[in-house]
């Protein structure tokens, strides 16, 4: 536990922890995937996010924040119902990919987040995406040699073993698509 008095240092560590990455190499592919997503709205397709647990909630407040603030259909596999009849009927490493064979159309964007990058549920759908001609844009972090981290049309990568630095990271850069998207970073709710 952290005493008081270390706490304010300890946070000004914690914080230069995000500062740490080079994000100069993620921009470029940043705007290609803001890019991707304002090509598959335009063909009237949608943009599918998947995550488990921290990542599971983060792609719920991006696929709401997408469609309802920047206008882009979008929609994530996070119902109960759903992914526990999927994961009865098909295993928990499946229910994704069977989400997508359901939910999932040619040329849509399926986004995949698994912070280690190793969650076999996420790898499946990714092996999914890719032979139904479904674009996969991937986030990961952990291991530099993860198997999500190469099944992606384009992937970001998190250099950290820390779930919070990797999942928060994740949540920037995927929130930085969607105010790019609408061009602003202060707009009404």
């Amino acid at each position: 536990m952290i005493k008081d008095n270390n706490s304010k240092q300890w946070l000004i560590d914690y914080f230069k922890l995000y500062n740490e990455f080079n994000y100069d190499d993620k921009i470029e592919n940043l705007i290609v995937v803001k890019d991707l997503w304002l090509k598959t709205d335009s063909i009237d397709k949608k943009v599918i996010f998947c995550g488990n647990g921290g990542s599971a909630a983060m792609a719920s407040h991006c696929a709401v924040d997408l469609t309802k603030n920047a206008g882009i259909k979008a929609i994530n596999f996070n119902e109960a119902d759903l992914i526990t009849c999927f994961a009865n009927d098909f295993g928990y490493e499946n229910w994704i990919s069977n989400a997508l064979r359901f939910y999932g159309e040619e040329n849509d964007v399926v986004v995949l987040i698994s912070s280690s990058g190793r969650s076999q549920n996420i790898i499946n759908a990714a092996e999914y995406a890719k032979k139904n001609s479904i674009n996969i844009v991937t986030f990961s972090g952990f291991d530099d040699d993860n198997p999500l981290k190469s099944l992606g049309d384009i992937n970001f990568w998190v250099d950290s073993n820390a779930y919070n630095i990797v999942e928060m990271t994740h949540h920037i850069w995927l929130l930085a698509i969607v105010d790019m998207i609408i061009g602003n970073s202060e707009y009404s709710a």
